[in-house]
């Protein structure tokens, strides 16, 4: 009826959601019922410059809180044996390079050029440097290599292929390539797939991949 996915799952969330979610909405304005997520619905629809759809009940704010002791717990039992592990030294050893990753590759760079729409259909990023590897200017001289030029970037989990950008925005040391690329359109695959890059086994203590901080290497192709 609507023509779009995306209006369908909104309706449905809106339909089936939570009571909290109901009581914060009649809180800005819309009335209890089996309608309120017709309403709300409507609502969104007719005010595309954005609408408040909820207030929170900021006089019982412990209200939301879902624990069994309706306290914020801080204490996780699964994780004190290696919370209090944890300390400077090891965590220096842990942060070392080696000389076969001497850098740091940070996986998943924000720009504008990868919002979904952009980074799905290449045609809307012609003639921009959209899905790049960028390094300081340092880095790349270290290396010998050149803003423009193909370079390939090596991690445990595998190895990628792009452009290189020399980028004032990069702390040196570190290697920043945008995350959303590497789709394919049209027969063809368009920039890097950086999750390529990430192993599930480089991860933090809570099972966390650490995009942020994979040691990669950076050479010419």
């Amino acid at each position: 009826m609507w023509g779009s996915g995306n209006k369908a799952a909104l309706w449905g969330m809106l339909m089936t959601a939570p009571q909290s979610f109901r009581e914060n909405a009649a809180r800005a304005g819309f009335k209890p019922g089996m309608d309120q997520g017709d309403r709300i619905f409507q609502a969104i629809m007719d005010t595309p410059q954005g609408l408040w759809v909820g207030e929170a009940n900021t006089d019982k704010p412990m209200d939301g809180i879902a624990t069994a002791s309706g306290n914020i717990e801080v204490y996780i039992a699964e994780l004190e044996d290696q919370v209090k592990a944890l300390n400077a030294a090891t965590e220096k050893e842990a942060l070392k390079l080696s000389d076969e990753f001497p850098l740091i590759l940070n996986a998943g760079r924000h720009m504008k050029y990868n919002a979904n729409t952009l980074m799905r259909n290449p045609a809307w990023n012609t003639g921009k440097r959209a899905c790049t590897i960028a390094m300081h200017l340092n880095d790349i001289r270290t290396l010998g290599l050149v803003d423009g030029q193909q370079v390939r970037v090596t991690t445990e989990a595998g190895c990628e292929v792009g452009e290189l950008e020399m980028s004032d925005a990069v702390r040196q040391g570190t290697v920043l390539i945008p995350h959303g690329f590497g789709l394919e359109y049209e027969g063809k695959v368009y920039g890097i797939n950086v999750n390529r890059l990430t192993k599930s086994s480089n991860r933090d203590f809570l099972g966390t991949p650490m995009h942020r901080y994979i040691p990669c290497r950076v050479e010419a192709v």
